[in-house]
């Protein structure tokens, strides 16, 4: 694994919505966050807490059905989920390359599925049940963000 792994466990969805609202704090257009976790591990959860501490003053919905969603706020974001395509070119055909926008932050959830057409600068998050309510979260840096999840404040990691 290159980089250093943060984690933290969240016991309820407010819990993981305030740990990605801390990690928005570290987001800058351009950036790619790759989610990663089981059928309703809380991906979007995250997604939601991180989009309202960018600004997004609507509320945030998974984009399994649509695979792109597009949010406004102080930062824009995209939000895509690529859990129903059948292959990596179903991915290219829609314009995955115009996905990645330097005005935006993309989020993408199953970013595991498609982690060879990721960028080499990207933050990884996995999420994942304890065997109770609570999730693990496991932020994972790649590229600069090796160096810049290092300043997440202190309240995330355990």
């Amino acid at each position: 694994m290159a980089g250093d792994e943060i984690t933290t466990v969240c016991a309820t969805p407010e819990a993981t919505r305030a740990v990605a609202a801390a990690v928005a704090t570290l987001l800058r257009p351009g950036d790619v966050v790759a989610l990663s976790g089981d059928l309703g591990a809380g991906k979007t959860c995250f997604v939601q807490g991180a989009a309202e501490a960018l600004g997004v003053r609507v509320r945030v919905q998974s984009p399994s059905f649509v695979i792109v969603r597009e949010y406004h706020g102080d930062i824009p974001i995209r939000h895509v989920d690529v859990y129903r395509l059948n292959s990596i070119q179903e991915l290219i055909d829609l314009g995955y390359d115009e996905l990645f926008d330097p005005a935006r932050v993309l989020f993408i959830e199953w970013g595991d599925a498609v982690e060879g057409e990721l960028p080499g600068d990207r933050l990884e998050i996995e999420i994942t049940g304890t065997g109770t309510e609570e999730r693990r979260i496991a932020l994972r840096g790649r590229g600069t963000w090796e160096q810049r999840i290092a300043g997440l404040p202190s309240e995330v990691a355990l």
